[in-house]
């Protein structure tokens, strides 16, 4: 399945439940600032599958030719992967064994910004001129240091999963993401996970990248509407939008930790399949 854009056409990778019958829920899963991972983003949707949920992977850097962004995040705007998962989304409700009420969306790192992202109604509606909106939002290892805020949210369910040794997008920036989100009406569900770094639900052992572009150390809060405002956590200064780009130029730094941890993953695993078993699949 594929979406026509006139900049690119996105592709992604559809699973149904072995012995779905009528209409499915489904998951989108949006992959991070490393591409699609071995042993993440299919494996995830194994998980899913077994637990009677319907997957699409997105991929949103191969048809756009190349694989990975995590050294140099202006190569893909953040706007145009936020178009990607709301397209898929729009995409998948018109799937006749899709029910269009009961689609999620995961996201890992960059992926798990567009999972908190798609609950802001200027975005979805810049993509979806109807109601159509996900039904649960899961949000690994996000980063909240400069998140995007509006008046207006679909109020829908998220669940936040976080390392508390992440260095990469730390966990206590979501906090106040996570109040903000809660103070508009949205379900929250709020896990540090003891001992897990970023990528914690990876199979592969902790390492450094020392290339890795990380917004730890900045605190902006992007304002939508009425207009594009942006305002300094710690001055509380307003800063037009041509001064934000300057400003994140003078936060951003570089190096992170990246790895898995095989208990954080299984508790990530249980509270991912509470959420479904609520949000997803309350009649079973």
């Amino acid at each position: 399945m594929a979406r026509q854009s006139p900049e690119a056409t996105i592709a992604g990778v559809l699973t149904f439940p072995e012995n779905s019958q009528a209409t499915s829920p489904a998951m989108i899963i949006m992959h991070g600032s490393g591409g699609i991972i071995p042993g993440r983003e299919g494996a995830w949707a194994e998980r899913l599958n077994r637990m009677g949920v319907a997957t699409f992977v997105v991929d949103s850097f191969t048809p756009r030719g190349f694989s990975a962004t995590g050294d140099d995040q202006s190569r893909l705007p953040l706007a145009a992967s936020i178009a990607d998962a709301l397209s898929a989304l729009q995409l998948l409700a018109t799937h006749p064994g899709i029910d269009p009420n009961r689609i999620g969306i995961m996201g890992f790192s960059k992926g798990g910004q567009l999972a908190l992202y798609t609950t802001l109604e200027p975005f979805r509606r810049a993509v979806i001129r109807d109601d159509v909106h996900f039904a649960l939002h899961i949000a690994f290892y996000a980063s909240c240091s400069i998140p995007y805020l509006a008046e207006q949210t679909t109020k829908a369910p998220i669940l936040f999963l976080l390392g508390r040794e992440d260095d990469f997008t730390p966990a206590d920036h979501c906090r106040r993401y996570a109040a903000f989100f809660e103070q508009k009406g949205s379900p929250i569900e709020f896990h540090v996970l003891d001992g897990a770094h970023h990528g914690f639900d990876l199979p592969t052992p902790l390492k450094f990248l020392p290339r890795a572009q990380t917004a730890r150390n900045c605190g902006l809060d992007i304002i939508l509407e009425p207009e594009v405002t942006a305002q300094r956590w710690d001055t509380g200064t307003l800063i037009a939008p041509m001064e934000i780009k300057p400003y994140l130029r003078t936060c951003m730094q570089r190096g992170a930790s990246y790895g898995g941890n095989t208990e954080a993953l299984a508790v990530a695993i249980d509270q991912v399949s509470k959420s479904i078993l609520r949000y997803l699949k309350p009649d079973h």
